[in-house]
């Protein structure tokens, strides 16, 4: 589903609730950990990377749901990580309860992106 840019940037920009954001950095591109994640997802409009940062949050976080979906169902007796409840929330939905999570877990800002992505993950659509 193709969501039009300024509705994206809208939803992710609302969603996040974050404190001022400084600027997003080209060093923020390189994904070094969860920090630089949020940067590009909770970028704001007037940033003059804001356009490239938000298409790279959205295109990481639907790389590392296409990468857990290749790998298939999980070993037997593995449970899988998480399990996405009906509906299920749009890319942008998802990234703003991303950036809520993080902000509510600290810790995760200096965690690598993808290690965050799947906790939260677990912990907003927990397996029953």
């Amino acid at each position: 589903m193709r969501i039009p840019f300024a509705a994206a940037f809208a939803a992710v920009s609302l969603a996040s609730a974050m404190p001022a954001a400084a600027a997003v950095t080209q060093d923020d591109f390189l994904v070094r950990n969860t920090g630089s994640l949020v940067a590009l997802c909770s970028v704001t409009p007037q940033d003059p990377l804001a356009v490239q940062a938000l298409h790279f949050c959205h295109g990481y976080v639907a790389g590392v749901a296409d990468q857990y979906q290749s790998m298939g169902a999980p070993r037997p007796g593995v449970p899988p990580p998480y399990c996405l409840t009906d509906p299920r929330p749009t890319r942008s939905q998802a990234i703003g309860m991303f950036l809520d999570w993080v902000k509510a877990n600290p810790a995760e800002a200096s965690a690598e992106a993808v290690d965050s992505l799947f906790r939260f993950a677990r912990a907003a659509w927990p397996c029953k």
